[in-house]
C-alpha cells in the first residue's frame, strides 16, 4: 500500500489515497487487474501478455513496453509477473509448497539470478508492522534467512550455494520521522548492494484477489505516490542498482467496492427489464465523478477513506509472509532451491 500511506490516511479521501485510473472507478496495484479493466472494452497497444501455469496456479506475465500504455495503465514501464492462487487462502500446506517452487522461480527469472553467483542482496520490508493489513514488509523481513554476515565472518559455516542477503524494515514516516526513500538509500549507499528487493502491502479492486495473488516488478516502488507526494522512489534511478517490488494485496477501498456494487446491480437489473429499469438507466447514465458523490454521501463518517479487509487477516499475513520468505530464501540460494526442489520430487 505504500510505506507512508498510513500517515496519510486522516488527511486523504480515497480517491487521493489511492489515485484511481483514469475513466474507471477503482484504483489497483496489479498491472494485471489494470490491464484487465481496460482491454475490456479497448485495445491497448504497448502491452504485452503472456499466460502459464495449472489449474491452481496461474501466471500472468505482463511488460509494459511504451509510455502510452504505461500512462494508460497507471503504471512505470516494465515487467509485472503475477500468481492468481485462488486456494491460497485456505491451510492447504501442500498448496502453499507447489507456490514457493513456482513463485521462487519467477523470481530468479526476473531478477536474474538464474547461475550460482554471489550478488549482495537487501530486502526492504515496507509498511507498518503496527498495522496488520500493512505489515507484510516486516513480516517477510522476519521470516528471511539472513547470510551476509556469516558469509563474512564465517562462511565455512554454510559452504557453497549461498548468497549474502541483508534486510532491514524501515517503519513509515509516521514512526519514524524520516522518508522512507532517505533511509533505504543511505543504507544501499553503505552497504552497496547489487539489488534491493522491496516488499509491501497492495490494494485490489476484486475481493478474491486479497491474500490470493503474488505480484513481482522491476520497477521499484514510490511510496506515498497516491497522494500526490514528491517522496524519493524506491528505484533504479534513485537508488543505483535494480530495485525490484514484490507485493500481495491485503485491502480493498470502500469506494471500489461500493462503486463496482453499484454498476452490478444496474446491469442484473437491465437485464431482467428488457424495457429497462429507472434506477440502472440513472446509474449507467452517471459519470463516475457522480457516482463518487453519491458514495461519499454514504461514507461521510469516514471521510470517504474507508479500506476493507479480510477479517482473518492476521493469519493470511502469517501464511503468505512464511510464502514469500521462503520462495525469495530459494530463489536468493541455489543449495535452498536444490533442497526444495527434491521435495517437490518426493511429493510426486
Amino acid at each position: 500500500m505504500g510505506s507512508d500511506r498510513h500517515f496519510e490516511l486522516q488527511d486523504a479521501g480515497a480517491e487521493e489515497l489511492f489515485g484511481f485510473i483514469p475513466g474507471f472507478n477503482f484504483r489497483t496495484d496489479l498491472a494485471l487487474e489494470a490491464h484487465e479493466a481496460i482491454t475490456r472494452t479497448e485495445e491497448l497497444p504497448g502491452v504485452e501478455v503472456e499466460k502459464d501455469g495449472d489449474a491452481e496456479i496461474t501466471i500472468n506475465r505482463v511488460a509494459i513496453t511504451t509510455p502510452q500504455a504505461a500512462a494508460r495503465m497507471g503504471k512505470e514501464m516494465g515487467n509485472y509477473v503475477t500468481l492468481e492462487v485462488p486456494g491460497l487462502r485456505k491451510k492447504n500446506t501442500a498448496l502453499q509448497d507447489k507456490v514457493i517452487r513456482f513463485f521462487y522461480k519467477e523470481l530468479r527469472r526476473i531478477m536474474n539470478l538464474n547461475g550460482s553467483g554471489h550478488e549482495n542482496v537487501l530486502v526492504i520490508g515496507l509498511g507498518n508492522w503496527n498495522v496488520t493489513p500493512d505489515a507484510l514488509g516486516p513480516r517477510v523481513v522476519r521470516e528471511l534467512f539472513i547470510t551476509r554476515h556469516v558469509l563474512e565472518l564465517k562462511p565455512e559455516i554454510l559452504g557453497e550455494g549461498y548468497r549474502p542477503v541483508c534486510a532491514v524494515a524501515p517503519g513509515v514516516l509516521g514512526i519514524t520521522g524520516i522518508e522512507t526513500g532517505e533511509i533505504i538509500r543511505g543504507i544501499v549507499e553503505r552497504v552497496r548492494p547489487d539489488i534491493v528487493v522491496a516488499i509491501d502491502a497492495l490494494a485490489a479492486r476484486q475481493m478474491e484477489r486479497l491474500a490470493t495473488t503474488l505480484q513481482v516488478a522491476d520497477t521499484g516502488v514510490v511510496p506515498g505516490s497516491g497522494v500526490g507526494n514528491r517522496r524519493l522512489g524506491i528505484n533504479r534511478q534513485t537508488m543505483g542498482v535494480p530495485v525490484y517490488a514484490i507485493g500481495i494485496p491485503t485491502v480493498v477501498d470502500a469506494i471500489t467496492i461500493a462503486g463496482n456494487s453499484m454498476e452490478e446491480l444496474a446491469e442484473k437489473m437491465k437485464r431482467e427489464s428488457p424495457q429497462g429499469n429507472a434506477f440502472a438507466n440513472v446509474v449507467q447514465r452517471m459519470n463516475w465523478g457522480e457516482r463518487k458523490e453519491v458514495i461519499r454521501e454514504v461514507l461521510e463518517p469516514f471521510t470517504g477513506g474507508l479500506i476493507v479487509t479480510p477479517k482473518e487477516v492476521d493469519v493470511l499475513i502469517d501464511d503468505i509472509s512464511l510464502v514469500i520468505a521462503a520462495s525469495l530464501d530459494a530463489a536468493f540460494h541455489p543449495k535452498i532451491a536444490q533442497e526444495e526442489e527434491a521435495r517437490g520430487a518426493n511429493l510426486h
